[in-house]
């Protein structure tokens, strides 16, 4: 079965009767931990504990299938449930896996270990995918990097977890420089924590001073170079953002967000709200070194054409996953196509009436 956003944390903190195996997966690593570990703990109660948790690489496996169902069948030698988990897995354990959920335990019992699978990204046609999504005995958990109140919840809760608190342009700053992995997030505000040791609130300096994630900020202007259609230099920026390692589906979805945000006030703006107040009511707030670039976004672009903009951006992703065309190639397509239209917007807007 596939679990919903909204109930993942619920979840695994206290997973349903009857579920034998869970696949937590997706392209934020460090959440794909996170979440596996609760989960771990929730079953087991430990994490640490080798009578109750069998660790198995995804590799290793290929030279010994019948290793799962045999870990999958022990029982703990000092009683409780037992927890396997396989770290780094991809479509080839589907084979291994299907005919142990086939004849596993029946539904509405919990004797058997529970399987934890940990994988990166996996598109809808993954075989694992599929074959977890639609057994009544297992379960699907996806893991996308925190963005948008999702982000600005997870910052506010470790914040507070070191004793910290921030106001609303280092909150900013901090949405704008997280939030790719949760556990880098997590991380780095521990860090600003020993960098503010004895203080309780973030200052902006600080948070400048001790969180610089120069990806993000490429990526800001790599966006802003788009939408004002500066081509020469869009060019350089995604050059040395693609050998920083910065995924092309990485900046197709930096770049939705932001043209998203841009959509959503401009919408704000058409219905006859003023555009400070439009700006205001973005979540999380606009960091406030970019309102200029983004006050001029807005006057160039009009609400249909950011729309078209999210089309082209979303359809983008989708060729980059389906088409077999490099993704890069892709990416930087689409983004001089938006460059070149911010261009013509700008020209025509600058003609005399």
């Amino acid at each position: 079965m596939k679990i919903a956003a909204g109930q993942i944390d619920g979840f695994v903190k206290k997973p349903a009767p009857g579920i034998h195996a869970v696949l937590v997966y997706g392209p934020d690593a460090g959440l794909v931990t996170e979440r596996a570990e609760v989960l771990i703990e929730a079953v087991a109660g430990t994490l640490d504990d080798a009578f109750r948790i069998s660790e198995i690489g995804a590799g290793g496996l290929r030279d010994d299938p019948a290793r799962l169902r045999d870990e999958a069948a022990a029982l703990s030698l000092t009683g409780g449930r037992r927890v396997v988990r396989i770290r780094e897995a991809t479509d080839r354990l589907s084979e291994i896996l299907a005919p142990i959920l086939a004849d596993g335990p029946a539904p509405d019992r919990d004797d058997g270990a529970m399987i934890v699978i940990e994988a990166g990204p996996l598109g809808p046609r993954s075989a694992l995918r599929r074959l977890v999504e639609a057994a009544p005995n297992a379960a699907a958990l996806a893991c996308y990097g925190d963005e948008g109140r999702g982000l600005e919840a997870v910052i506010r809760e470790t914040l507070s977890a070191n004793g910290l608190r921030a106001g609303p342009e280092t909150l900013a700053y901090l949405c704008a420089h997280l939030g790719g992995d949760r556990m880098i997030t997590r991380n780095e505000i521990a860090k600003l924590a020993l960098y503010v040791a004895g203080e309780s609130e973030v200052r902006l300096a600080d948070a400048e001073a001790c969180i610089g994630d120069s990806a993000a900020l490429g990526l800001d202007d790599l966006i802003d170079q788009a939408a004002a259609g500066k081509r020469a230099e869009l060019d350089r920026t995604l050059g040395r953002l693609y050998l920083e390692g910065t995924s092309p589906i990485t900046v197709l979805r930096a770049a939705a967000r932001h043209f998203q945000r841009l959509h959503y006030v401009s919408g704000m703006i058409a219905a006859g709200e003023p555009m400070d107040r439009a700006i205001k009511a973005l979540q999380p707030p606009l960091f406030f070194k970019r309102k200029a670039n983004f006050q001029a976004q807005l006057r160039q672009w009009p609400p249909e054409r950011l729309a078209t903009v999210l089309v082209s951006l979303t359809g983008a992703e989708a060729d980059c996953k389906t088409t077999g065309m490099p993704a890069g190639a892709i990416c930087a397509r689409t983004l001089m196509r938006i460059a070149y239209d911010a261009r013509r917007s700008g020209s025509r807007r600058s003609r005399p009436a």
